[in-house]
């Protein structure tokens, strides 16, 4: 057994780091359906999801169970082979762009079978060019459900999201060539490690959104700034969502769609959202790299200053919860965030091995924070101001922001 598991220890270990990640994906996606709906709620003084368990906090189950066991009809005159592949194709690729991603540095320092262990599923040298050409995909999905479901409000959210999508993926792809000349790679390990040399001691300012590193100052500010607005658009987020459209499509390419092949869609959107935040966190920001410079140590207790704090206040707030199941189930919960913050400073060893993941998911977080936040603030757009924006705006300053970084990186290396 042992001579088996050593021969395959790379396959096993990939297997295993896929349904890991799976479960990590979409465990998160449930959640994020949850904290979106109490987000927006709270922008707009309402509740949100509070029925449910203690805050609502086991809504996401509820709707897992409903979409499972909801009526599943099939709408006469659809292409029933396209119909089940749309949902299905939308999914998978939203899943797959994920396995490129890397959510830590190389190697870890324990071993699998004498197999080393890195956080991310696969990492080959093209890996940028592997995701964009995985997301490029996946206007399929949506095009596809629209045409296939023989309802013109579908088609028109299909076509809508064809036109969208093809317009700032040039947009989106444009913006990141600056990011690609200043690092000189496709790999998504060597561009975080590009940015590790900041000017003055300061090692945020080598991050390529500021762009001030010890060899040369071209900070991709307008790249960011044009590559995270194509990317809520390449997502179908307000306020860009267009392809949807509640109020004048009836939801769009989706009308037709009922029971879990609706929720694959949703699925796919999160996951989609979740990668756009990766990606703005590793081109622009660092990925796994802490802003503040290694001699302040204690910076490295920075989860525990979250962790403590935060569980003592649900161990007090489940107290006085309302319901006897709150009351039971919050101070629980409470009690293992607040313990799990102890052990971060207790064993000061596995408080340094969380560091960058840490640092990463923290960036992560706050842009879809600001996803969320975007859909309970800003309206949204006519589709012939989508279409101007992204033709007339986005691809002109995306090019003229290459333009601009080649010519600082020729003087840069003079």
């Amino acid at each position: 057994m042992s001579g088996f598991l050593t021969q395959n220890a790379f396959w096993i270990l990939t297997i295993i780091k896929i349904v890991l990640l799976l479960f990590v994906v979409l465990t998160v996606n449930a959640y994020l359906t949850w904290f979106e709906r109490k987000m927006v709620a709270h922008i707009q003084s309402r509740w949100g999801p509070h029925r449910v368990g203690p805050h609502g906090l086991l809504q996401p189950l509820a709707d897992g169970a409903k979409f499972l066991l909801k009526e599943d009809p099939t709408p006469a005159g659809v292409d029933k082979f396209v119909y089940y592949l749309a949902p299905l194709l939308a999914l998978a690729l939203a899943l797959t762009a994920l396995a490129v991603i890397p959510f830590g540095p190389d190697p870890l320092p324990f071993r699998f079978f004498g197999q080393p262990i890195s956080l991310w599923v696969a990492n080959p040298d093209i890996s940028l060019l592997i995701l964009f050409a995985v997301t490029a995909l996946s206007v399929y999905g949506v095009a596809l459900a629209g045409w296939s479901s023989n309802n013109k409000y579908s088609l028109l959210g299909g076509l809508r999201s064809t036109a969208q999508m093809v317009s700032y993926e040039l947009a989106l792809t444009m913006s990141v060539v600056g990011v690609l000349l200043m690092a000189n790679t496709f790999s998504l390990p060597k561009i975080i490690e590009a940015q590790a040399h900041g000017k003055w001691g300061v090692p945020f300012l080598g991050w390529n959104f500021f762009g001030i590193s010890t060899g040369m100052i071209a900070p991709q500010i307008v790249g960011f700034l044009c590559f995270f607005i194509a990317a809520i658009a390449e997502t179908n987020r307000a306020p860009f969502d267009l392809p949807e459209a509640e109020s004048e499509l009836v939801a769009g390419f989706h009308t037709e769609y009922a029971s879990f092949k609706f929720a694959m869609f949703f699925i796919a959107e999160y996951t989609a959202m979740i990668t756009v935040s990766c990606l703005c966190t590793i081109l622009f920001f660092g990925g796994w790299l802490s802003p503040f410079p290694d001699s302040w140590t204690w910076t490295q207790y920075l989860p525990s200053v979250i962790l403590l704090p935060l569980g003592l206040w649900v161990i007090w707030d489940g107290i006085k919860y309302e319901t006897i199941f709150g009351r039971l189930v919050l101070p629980a919960v409470g009690a293992a965030i607040t313990a799990i913050g102890a052990a971060l400073i207790a064993f000061p060893h596995i408080n340094e091995f969380i560091q960058p993941t840490f640092w990463l998911l923290a960036k992560v977080f706050l842009f879809l924070f600001f996803y969320v936040w975007a859909r309970g603030t800003l309206p949204r757009l006519r589709y012939d101001q989508l279409m101007n924006v992204g033709w007339k705006l986005l691809l002109p300053v995306s090019i003229a922001n290459v333009i601009v970084t080649s010519a600082l990186v020729l003087w840069g290396g003079h």
